[in-house]
């Protein structure tokens, strides 16, 4: 199936670039473009894309508001931020908004596409050095409910880089039991989505590392 793309840069130049380049592989399609945040969030309502790459430095709406904005309104669009950036708050920021991914764009061209395929699976992908800096910045809850012996195993497949149907099939659940796990887990670590589940899982021991493309 293929995989419906935004691309949200303030630079044509990038924004065409990446459509070029994604149109070499037959199952990715770049669908619409947008110059700032607030053209993606109109984009993306019109047109429900899979995955949307969004840069976070751009005028009108910056990517950070719009990455928070899609996903409270359009909770089953992922987003990957994807920039230059590499300050602690961009990168908090953008996780916190719920981007499922944080990709520097020096990033290899290879490594981009199994980047919006997996994001596209519910995957966490995150750039060496943007999960280095979120590592420092992620603390357990003050005192999280506790989790069910299911949702640990579900977090536990999360963090490591499994995709819903994935974690269906290696527990031999619905994708839907699944789907409902991850927002038990999400509402009762106090977090917004699931790379910073993951990273909290890295935190206390569950899994050795987070998914890094």
């Amino acid at each position: 199936m293929t995989i419906r793309i935004i691309v949200a840069d303030d630079h044509s130049v990038v924004r065409q670039g990446l459509k070029m380049f994604l149109a070499l592989d037959d199952e990715l399609e770049v669908i619409g473009e947008a110059s700032n945040g607030a053209e993606a969030l109109q984009l993306a309502h019109q047109l429900k894309p899979d995955v949307i790459l969004m840069d976070l430095l751009m005028p009108v709406m910056d990517g950070i508001t719009a990455i928070g904005t899609i996903r409270r309104e359009l909770p089953d669009i992922e987003v990957i931020a994807l920039t230059s950036v590499l300050e602690d708050a961009s990168v908090i920021g953008a996780v916190r908004a719920g981007a499922i991914g944080y990709l520097l764009k020096d990033t290899q061209a290879d490594e981009l596409i199994r980047s919006i395929k997996a994001a596209a699976q519910g995957q966490v992908q995150l750039a060496p050095q943007a999960a280095a800096r979120l590592m420092r910045e992620v603390r357990a809850p003050e005192s999280p409910e506790s989790l069910t012996e299911r949702e640990t195993e579900v977090l536990r497949l999360l963090a490591s880089g499994k995709a819903n149907k994935e974690i269906a099939l290696a527990l031999i659940i619905g994708e839907k039991t699944v789907k409902t796990h991850v927002s038990n887990i999400l509402a009762k670590l106090g977090v917004q989505s699931r790379t910073q589940a993951a990273l909290y899982a890295v935190r206390i021991g569950l899994v050795s590392a987070v998914s890094q493309g």
